[in-house]
Formats: C-alpha cells, structure tokens, sequence
C-alpha cells in the first residue's frame, strides 16, 4: 500500500495533465474556428455574397447556399451549425474551384508539410552543429557565428530564396528554377524556410549548451577522462535542448506562414498557393479552412512536443 500510493498520484496527475493538455487543444481549435466565422459574418454585403466570391452562380445555388449554411436562421444557430459542421470534418464547398474545401486542401496539404518539415529538420540539425562547435570556443568564433545569426535572422526570406535561385538556378543550373519536383525542387526551398530559424535556434541551443557546461555534473564526467566531444554530445546537448524545443514549436508556426512566400519564389503548388488565391479571388470556405487546418496542425506539433520534453528530460517524468 506505501508503495502503491505514490504511484497512484502519479497517474492521476498524469491523467490531469493530458486532460489539460487536450482542452488547451481544442480551446486552440475552437478559437480558431470561431474568429473565421465572425470574420464570415462582419464580411461587407450578405454572407451568401461572400461565401460565393466573384464567382456568379444561379439562384438556385444561391438558396441551396443559404440552406446548407442554415442563413435564414438566427446567427448562434448559424454559429452552432457551423461549429457542427467542422467537428465533422466538413468545411463546407469552395464554388470558385467547384469542389469541397476539404478536397482542395488535401490535394495541396502533402507538398506543404513536406516543405516546412524539411525547413524545419534542416534547421535544427544546421543549429545543433552550429551551437556545438561555438560554444564555450574562443571570442573570434563565437563572434563570427553571432554576426552570422543576425545575418540570417534580418534577412527577408524571401530575398534569400530569390538570391538562391540566382545563384544555384539561373546561374549553375544546379536546381529547377521554378516548380521542380522531388528532391532537387525541394533543397533550395527548404534552405530558404531554413536558414533563419536555424539563426534562432542556434543562438538559443549556444546558450543552453554554455549553462549546461558549467555544471557540476561535466567537470564530472571530464575527470572520468570523456572527450569534449563526448561531454557535449551526451550530456550536455540534452540539457540545451528544452528551451529549443519550446521554441522550435513556435517557429513551426512561423514556417507554416512563410509557406505562402517561398511557395511563390520557387512557383511550388501548396497550402500557401491555394491561400493566396483564395484570398486573392475572396474565396472565404477555402480561407476558412486552411485557417482551422493550421490551427489544428500547430496544435498537434506543440502537443507532440510537449511528448519529447518527456522523453529527454527523465526528470519530467517524475514530476508529473
């Protein structure tokens, strides 16, 4: 029974803590689903008008709208249809491309997570090297890589990927210049997304790296006779890694946005294409939609991380 306890009171507040976490997550979601919906209702001109775009359609279509979306009803009876809708997965009809806004989004959705994963992925690999070899070094280096990090962190992103193309595409011909596919159309994007968050990163990782050097526990394993590689690789990079992690969800974000620049640049098919010309033609279902998808998206990355704090940090494990 003494045993017995503290185990229990571990589950439980493991429990409460996943119960948090999921009403934090659908908090998140129904925010999101709800400010698209009052942006639907504070749009100039009937909401018929503004669900149909500048596309023209008959009456017929028009009153199949207003009944589908149930507008001839008061507005929290809308709100709530609404809220229906989207708990089951249907975000209603884009009569601009003439299918379903969910179809839209997921022919484009595969290119997109690609692009920000390897964005993101090349990031935290190029601020892992960039913090291990500078931290705790010399004055010069450190100087150097921070001046690089300003560097990349003030640079407009989307200059970076027009300076890419000129260089790599136009000029050696290394890369597809415009709307390549497979891995060579996906380097010189990925590195345009990368190479600011990887100033971010690595500057936060240098900082974390330089505190967990000067602990106890790496004079420790120094007088054990471990290399400095070794020291930094297995000890130190773990207790750098929180603080990144916390803000690498952060900046997932960031990317998701970023999507529709660099989608641009390198004239690649996506989220951000398909949101641009939504915004551009008022297509509101397509915009709504692609604003709960990146809510939820966000959501998911953050919770998932939240997962890996556990996985690093043993002590975690013990608190909760």
């Amino acid at each position: 029974m003494t045993k017995a306890a503290p185990r229990a009171r571990r589950t439980r507040r493991r429990l409460r803590a996943v119960l948090v976490r999921l009403a934090t997550s659908l908090l998140v979601i129904w925010g999101a689903a709800t400010v698209s919906f009052a942006a639907l209702q504070l749009t100039p001109g009937s909401v018929a008008d503004a669900l149909v775009g500048t596309s023209i359609v008959s009456p017929q279509v028009k009153a199949q709208i207003i009944a589908d979306y149930g507008l001839d009803r008061p507005v929290l009876t809308q709100y709530l249809s609404y809220l229906g809708m989207v708990v089951r997965g249907d975000l209603g009809h884009s009569y601009q491309l003439n299918e379903s806004v969910g179809t839209a989004i997921w022919a484009q959705l595969g290119a997109s997570l690609q692009l920000t994963a390897a964005g993101m992925g090349l990031a935290l690999v190029l601020a892992t090297v960039l913090a291990l070899l500078t931290a705790k070094r010399s004055r010069w280096i450190r100087g150097v890589s921070s001046g690089a990090e300003l560097v990349g962190t003030s640079v407009p992103i989307f200059w970076v990927g027009i300076l890419l193309l000129t260089v790599f595409s136009f000029q050696l011909g290394w890369f597809p210049a415009a709307g390549g596919d497979g891995l060579g159309g996906l380097i010189l994007p990925a590195i345009s997304m990368a190479l600011p968050v990887t100033a971010l990163l690595a500057q936060v990782m240098r900082e974390g790296l330089e505190r967990a050097l000067d602990e106890p526990f790496v004079l420790t394993a120094r007088a054990r006779g471990m290399s400095d590689a070794a020291v930094r690789l297995r000890h130190a990079l773990r207790h750098a890694l929180l603080p990144v992690i916390t803000l690498a969800g952060w900046l997932f974000g960031l990317l998701l946005g970023a999507m529709v620049v660099i989608e641009q640049v390198f004239s690649r098919q996506g989220l951000g294409t398909l949101m641009l010309g939504a915004v551009t033609g008022k297509d509101l279902p397509v915009v709504m939609g692609v604003v709960l998808l990146t809510a939820s998206v966000y959501v998911v990355i953050n919770t998932l991380l939240d997962l890996l704090y556990l996985v690093i940090d043993p002590r975690l494990r013990e608190a909760t």
